[in-house]
């Protein structure tokens, strides 16, 4: 079983310790894959709306998010 696996199994542990930790570290694992991701799109000539819908966000909040990496 990977790490991440792992993770996401105590995610829905019963212990709010265990639980909330998972939680977590999911969250920071997804802000990595998303901004790895993110710069992957714009390098593909992929406008911040186009980012944006594929996110299901505003391309105004995709573009605040990441403007500061110069993508």
């Amino acid at each position: 079983m990977s790490d991440a696996t792992k993770v996401a199994a105590a995610a829905s542990s019963r212990d709010p310790a265990v639980g909330l930790a998972a939680v977590a570290s999911l969250r920071g694992l997804l802000e990595s894959l998303e901004e790895l991701q993110v710069s992957n799109a714009r390098a593909q000539g992929w406008s911040w709306q186009q980012i944006a819908d594929a996110l299901r966000v505003s391309r105004q909040a995709v573009h605040k998010k990441y403007r500061r990496y110069g993508f």
